[in-house]
């Protein structure tokens, strides 16, 4: 069983050994699920990137994709 302790203002730290299995890296999202009287943390997926565009229909055709894909 792995520990970690709680502070004065709700933090902990994730283990070593949590990180490593779990693949965190600093930055990561950690989601939690509530089972019961039993918590499981996960990594959660990666958020797509924010496509600046996608607001703007008229900008949608071939060309316009062409000529912002180094943006």
């Amino acid at each position: 069983m792995i520990h970690s302790r709680l502070s004065t203002k709700a933090q902990t730290t994730v283990p070593r050994a949590v990180r490593v299995a779990l693949g965190l890296r600093e930055g990561d999202t950690l989601a939690y699920r509530i089972e019961g009287d039993r918590v499981i943390l996960t990594r959660a997926a990666a958020a797509p990137p924010d496509d600046p565009f996608a607001t703007f229909t008229e900008w949608g055709d071939a060309a316009d994709t062409k000529a912002y894909a180094g943006l």
